[in-house]
């Protein structure tokens, strides 16, 4: 990619007298710096109107206005609050205008006659300070248009994938409940099957790109975990065929949260644990709302996640080797997990794994303030 042209630093350079002005130019200018002049305080006004400028050096005495009111009225306006301010005085090193000059947001006085070196290192400083604030302006618009590019790919990826894998999988229905042949059902099974994991990793890339472009936005409501839970228990259970799960409550499970996004952390859950744990055992899910504040819920499957797995099992791409597992089924693109944990965040929770191989189990906890909100302002706050 070839790099972009920088614009020019600013300097503005305020001084009544011209030939000042004219010593400054000569020592300050060079490639990629660019010297704005102002022979009083009122033209500096001006002249801040219509430039951003990274340093402004600001002689002390001047006539009507001088250094030190300007540099007051800059640090009054918005628009040039933020710009380091070098003043130059003729005068002998006095503490109180010193600590005046300071109280106006003075980096640093120079005393005339000026050191050349001095100047032009200290002047340095603060060039490349710009420079390097441009560069990340320019890295953080690359990066959100990248975002936006990646979230479009996938929006349409998604889109004009669901058409022909709805059409797999309705397909693959018909000919197993209408083709005529005994022989074909594992063929049409197989392609249902395939078919709905793919429209799960389709939704999953969707999901991780709305999720890095920051446009999962919350919507709270009253919800009752325990609802929640039963019925994805419910749905998990017809899709296996036979109970496979077991569901237990205690305490208060009202919750303000985003009632389909907590859905989505729990399906991804038991999801999981049918994925990879050991089916001869049942998945045990809990809701605890004993706490006044948040309220535990949790996923229990058979099978062990090994040590080195574990510390990353929320990482995105991350699926499948590392457990030790009975199905040895690593199938799909391993963001279920990244996918919850960013909800789970994003709702003010924690979510944990602990895999216990002395026991054969490995638990997943997802910690959920009752007011969702209230911990979104806490962590703005």
């Amino acid at each position: 990619m070839t790099p972009t042209m920088q614009p020019p630093v600013k300097i503005l350079a305020v001084d009544d007298i011209a030939a000042n002005l004219t010593a400054l130019e000569a020592l300050l200018a060079k490639p990629g710096v660019e010297i704005v002049q102002a022979n009083s305080g009122a033209q500096a006004l001006e002249v801040l109107l219509d430039h951003d400028f990274a340093l402004a050096i600001l002689d002390v005495h001047m006539p009507e206005m001088d250094g030190f009111e300007l540099a007051e009225l800059m640090r009054g306006s918005k628009r040039t609050s933020h710009i380091p301010i070098l003043f130059l005085t003729a005068a002998g090193e006095d503490s109180q205008r010193a600590f005046r000059g300071y109280a106006t947001g003075a980096v640093d006085f120079l005393f005339k006659p000026i050191d050349a070196r001095v100047l032009s290192a200290k002047v340095d400083v603060f060039v490349q300070l710009a420079q390097q604030k441009l560069q990340l302006a320019e890295q953080l618009e690359a990066a959100q248009q990248l975002l936006k590019t990646n979230e479009m790919l996938m929006a349409v990826l998604a889109h004009d994938l669901r058409t022909p894998l709805s059409a797999i999988i309705a397909s693959a229905s018909f000919l197993g409940r209408f083709g005529g042949e005994e022989k074909i059902r594992p063929a049409t099974d197989r392609i249902a099957r395939s078919g709905q994991r793919m429209a799960r990793m389709v939704d999953q890339l969707l999901h991780v790109a709305r999720l890095h472009g920051g446009r999962v936005e919350l919507m709270p409501q009253d919800e009752d975990l325990r609802a929640i839970c039963a019925a994805i228990v419910d749905e998990c259970e017809a899709s296996r065929g036979q109970p496979c799960m077991t569901l237990d409550t205690t305490g208060d499970t009202r919750v303000r949260v985003d009632g389909g996004l907590i859905a989505q952390v729990l399906q991804n859950l038991v999801g999981n644990a049918m994925q990879h744990g050991d089916a001869s055992m049942p998945i045990a899910v809990r809701v605890d709302g004993t706490a006044r504040d948040h309220v535990v819920m949790s996923v229990t499957n058979g099978g062990v996640i090994d040590a080195a797995t574990l510390p990353h099992i929320f990482d995105a791409f991350r699926s499948g080797p590392g457990r030790a597992a009975p199905s040895g089924n690593s199938e799909g693109l391993g963001l279920g997990l990244y996918i919850t944990r960013e909800l789970v965040v994003l709702h003010g929770g924690t979510v944990e794994a602990v895999s216990s191989p002395e026991r054969g189990l490995t638990t997943f906890t997802v910690t959920l303030p009752r007011e969702c909100c209230s911990a979104q302002r806490a962590i703005r706050a």
